[in-house]
């Protein structure tokens, strides 16, 4: 009984999260990602796309010193690394919830299309002894786009954009790292949740600064998520008349977590993954590929799947498992 009454609860939370969303078209828009080179089809995307996804190169920041960073008791901002035109999109802000120790620092990347940050689980982790920094993603909080009502530039039926979007975040993210870590903090950790794990993922693949990382409600293939999920039927109704999800998933393979699965199973990374087993928005089954790829790799992450379902992980006692699973993990 309860669990079809959370069932119900997810899906109208579903629908609620859907107003604002529309079909939209469908484009390449290749120079985001690849500029100055002459990508005209989805087939020369695709093969592109595909030979980046290798490159180690690809997510890398530049390395453009501290002195751009503006920096007050609550709140850090800095200009991004990639530029775009959107204005706003162009400057990070990160909230700082301070602990009073340079020990731990946890850097957040929320959610997709997410209105607030998160005040609850930062006061927690601040009293005990971590500091948070909770991060704006592309056109997400400070960084929106006027007039939007979601953050459709972020995830959309734009290749290039999508893949720009990401990228910047994990470029974004990096260069808050760096900075923290020339602040002093010690051990440095990401925590993503759902889009964001794919942010914070791609971070702790890439930067040997990152000792930690917690992924909620993750998945591989960012491609299947946009195609199967709950959250994404405009995505999928505004690509499925140009392009095949075989298609999808090459063009987004730099994005594809299974694609850096190696480089997550680092032996100096520790790493969590949770998860919930009635989510429709990640499907489990894009969790359990995941999870299969990395234990391939070598990886053994610590795992805790909760059965409830992708929005529902926020109510109780879920939400509780999952902060106190975190709480031992940053530990």
């Amino acid at each position: 009984m309860y669990l079809s009454w959370l069932d119900r609860w997810d899906e109208e939370r579903a629908r609620r999260g859907e107003d604002g969303k529309e079909t939209t078209s469908f484009i390449l828009d290749a120079d985001r990602v690849f500029p100055s080179e002459e990508i005209g089809s989805i087939r020369e995307f695709c093969a592109r796309a595909e030979e980046v996804s290798t490159d180690p190169t690809f997510f890398e920041e530049q390395d453009r010193g501290d002195q751009q960073f503006e920096a007050s008791e609550h709140w850090v901002k800095f200009p991004s690394d990639i530029s775009t035109d959107v204005a706003e999109n162009n400057i990070v802000w990160a909230k700082i919830t301070k602990s009073g120790s340079l020990d731990k620092a946890l850097v957040i990347f929320h959610h997709w299309n997410a209105r607030t940050r998160n005040a609850q689980i930062a006061g927690f982790l601040s009293r005990r002894g971590i500091t948070v920094v909770e991060i704006a993603m592309p056109y997400h909080f400070e960084r929106s786009r006027r007039g939007s009502l979601h953050a459709d530039y972020m995830l959309s039926a734009n290749l290039g954009r999508t893949i720009q979007a990401v990228k910047q975040a994990v470029c974004d993210g990096r260069r808050l790292i760096r900075w923290l870590k020339g602040e002093g903090y010690r051990e440095i950790s990401v925590l993503g949740m759902s889009l964001g794990s794919w942010a914070a993922g791609l971070i702790a693949a890439h930067d040997a600064n990152v000792s930690k990382a917690s992924l909620f409600l993750t998945g591989g293939s960012l491609a299947d998520m946009v195609w199967t999920g709950r959250a994404t039927r405009s995505i999928r109704s505004s690509l499925e008349p140009e392009i095949e999800l075989a298609d999808l998933r090459r063009a987004w393979s730099p994005l594809d977590l299974e694609n850096h699965v190696h480089r997550l199973a680092r032996p100096d990374l520790d790493l969590q993954v949770v998860l919930a087993k009635r989510d429709t928005v990640v499907l489990p089954e894009l969790s359990e590929s995941l999870l299969l790829g990395l234990k391939n790799a070598g990886c053994r992450p610590q795992t805790l799947k909760l059965n409830c379902g992708h929005y529902s992980l926020g109510k109780l006692p879920y939400i509780l498992y999952a902060g106190l699973s975190l709480k031992r993990f940053l530990s």
